[in-house]
């Protein structure tokens, strides 16, 4: 553990911060919950999704932030931000936050949009965007074969489908027992939902052609002998609005945000044209010259 980070149980009376609300003791001082809620809300929204689901991440994320807070802390004590250098550079860096954060606000799109009606113009507009292919829930047993001539791996797989066969057969039991594959072996045979795309064409052409709870005969491939049951098949189709409502509604707002923000600059840029003396600019390249 770092020195000075001291990650403490919530409940545990930190000063005069309510117990419930402290995160964390840093170098003496509470760290609360209200700060690192608002520290989180920086983070991309993916990660944000991810420490929903596991709080260990949060955790070290958690610790990151304290790392940090113990460098800034030092930094101040020793007036390190004081020094001309780094001065000049943190108001740099001020003024170009300081600029996005502007940008940001005055390129936001109003509250109200996109409009519903918006929302259907543009999904509308979009439909095959949200077209889903074709797909196909498959199982399978799997027998590798050394050679074309494998006469033992066609015998074995010949008497796997008489039993996948079967009326009443388990073929999740039989892939278990006999397949070479491990990996969907484990799973019972089940490799998942594919679109015509994903599934090699020698078994594509099978697929296609069966109705779910069907079982294959064996198909042979290049790396030995497929058996495939086709679990459930999904027609074409286009996710339907209420579907992708959230997503889309985000989409618009940051493509209009993005154009705001350019017509904002442009605007600005119209009402004080630049003045750009060339021979100094060439200058910035090549200082000195």
């Amino acid at each position: 553990m770092l020195r000075g980070v001291a990650v403490v149980v919530i409940g545990v009376a930190c000063g005069r911060t309510p117990a419930a609300d402290v995160v964390a003791r840093f170098g003496g001082t509470d760290v609360t919950v209200e700060e690192l809620r608002a520290y989180v809300e920086t983070l991309p929204a993916q990660d944000r999704a991810a420490f929903a689901k596991d709080q260990a991440r949060l955790s070290q994320v958690v610790r990151a932030y304290l790392a940090r807070q113990a460098v800034l802390k030092e930094a101040k004590s020793r007036k390190w931000d004081q020094t001309p250098a780094v001065k000049a550079q943190l108001d740099r860096v001020r003024d170009q936050a300081l600029t996005e954060l502007y940008l940001e606000d005055v390129s936001r799109p109003p509250d109200g949009y996109p409009s519903e009606a918006e929302l259907k113009a543009a999904y509308e507009a979009n439909r095959a965007a949200f077209a889903v292919p074709r797909q196909f829930r498959v199982s399978q047993i799997f027998v590798a074969a050394r050679d074309p001539g494998d006469e033992e791996a066609r015998k074995r797989v010949n008497a796997i489908a008489a039993k996948a066969h079967q009326k009443g057969s388990d073929f999740a039991a039989l892939a278990r027992a006999e397949s070479d594959e491990k990996v969907s072996a484990q799973a019972g045979g089940d490799i998942g939902w594919l679109t015509d795309e994903q599934l090699v064409p020698g078994i594509r052409s099978v697929v296609t052609g069966m109705t779910a709870g069907a079982v294959s005969d064996p198909v042979r491939l290049d790396d030995g002998w497929h058996l495939v049951k086709l679990v459930e098949a999904r027609p074409a189709a286009t996710r339907p609005l209420t579907e992708v409502r959230d997503s889309l509604a985000a989409q618009m707002r940051a493509e209009t945000g993005k154009l705001r923000r350019q017509a904002y600059l442009s605007k600005l840029l119209d009402a004080n044209p630049p003045a750009i003396n060339e021979l100094a600019l060439s200058k910035v390249i090549a200082p000195g010259r």
